[in-house]
């Protein structure tokens, strides 16, 4: 990426809507989770609320799939955004992402939407959990206010099948070991029994280890995700003890939502529909005056773009301009 990919004048905002975006990087977390990051051609700043998430559209043996995932990186890091996709046994779109999908393969994507998020309930005091592949919101939450140097107390609490399934294990100890107030606690189910040395809390997180490990729970805005029995246990943990649960936020994973989904395949719909109504006569042409190539591009591209060691100006259809060297 150049210098003038970032040139302000041509730097658009992300916007709840479609935009084609490019895998640029995947990064394999645990021996079943991969993350995929992802940029768009045009620079985009893709501005979101650390927990939201994105809703892919996808085409799959023929078959258009949209499946929505958590952002798990930071709105701090605004050019680029990330998911993090555990392999389910048996699941149509995780399958399809860890053994199909490639570096500079693109799809489209909508969003961001989602009320589970830190910045619409601010507090001094936070205490997230986090069950499996759940942790992604937390961690795009935890590296938001880390990036953001945040006056925030938190107490971080993960739960993992085993020590090998925990997921961004390192930056989370990276995190933690560099902020006093930021204090991080996993929870393995088993441990010893797989050959792995473990010291920490093992089982299933109950009210004896979280009283260790947040002995101020009753006093924290809590925010929880993971599976469904995960959130149910924490919920009658909290209610059992009183807890007020305005101040407890959650969100599963599933199915995208019925409504989210509605407005993925009408954007899909307008977007192949204004694609195929878009005559040739209609389209910008860039002539390369160096090599003498030429290519037509879509008239939705902003008015002036620059390209590597290029500077391109596009006047109206059906005009041809050259390309010269930029300075």
């Amino acid at each position: 990426m150049t210098m003038n990919f970032l040139n302000p004048v041509t730097t658009q905002t992300w916007a709840n809507g479609r935009h084609l975006v490019r895998c640029v990087k995947i990064i394999q977390e645990t021996w079943d989770v991969r993350t995929f990051c992802f940029m768009a051609e045009q620079p985009i700043l893709f501005f979101f609320k650390p927990g939201q998430f994105v809703t892919l559209e996808l085409e799959i043996n023929g078959e258009q799939v949209m499946r929505s995932y958590t952002i798990s990186s930071s709105p701090s890091v605004p050019y680029s955004f990330s998911i993090t996709v555990k392999r389910i046994p048996g699941g149509k779109v995780s399958n399809w992402l860890h053994d199909n999908f490639q570096v500079n393969d693109e799809l489209a994507v909508h969003g961001p939407v989602g009320n589970f998020n830190a910045i619409d309930y601010p507090a001094d005091k936070l205490l997230l959990l986090s069950g499996g592949v759940g942790i992604t919101p937390l961690m795009s939450m935890a590296r938001w206010f880390f990036d953001t140097n945040a006056a925030v107390d938190i107490e971080f609490v993960h739960s993992a099948r085993t020590p090998k399934d925990v997921i961004f294990h390192r930056e989370l100890e990276h995190i933690f070991s560099r902020i006093p107030d930021f204090r991080m606690h996993i929870v393995c189910e088993r441990g010893d029994d797989l050959g792995e040395a473990w010291s920490g809390f093992r089982g299933f997180l109950n009210q004896p280890m979280l009283e260790l490990m947040a002995p101020d729970f009753m006093e924290r805005e809590i925010f929880c995700c993971g599976p469904e029995p995960y959130m149910n246990a924490v919920k009658s943990l909290l209610r059992s003890n009183g807890f007020d649960m305005s101040h407890y936020h959650d969100e599963s994973f599933g199915a995208t939502p019925a409504q989210v989904q509605e407005d993925v395949l009408e954007l899909a719909e307008q977007a192949e529909s204004e694609a195929e109504d878009l005559e040739v006569t209609d389209m910008l042409g860039v002539e390369f005056a160096l090599t003498g190539k030429s290519v037509r591009i879509h008239p939705g591209i902003p008015c002036t773009m620059r390209l590597p060691n290029l500077a391109c100006i596009f006047l109206r259809p059906a005009v041809w301009v050259s390309a010269v060297p930029a300075r």
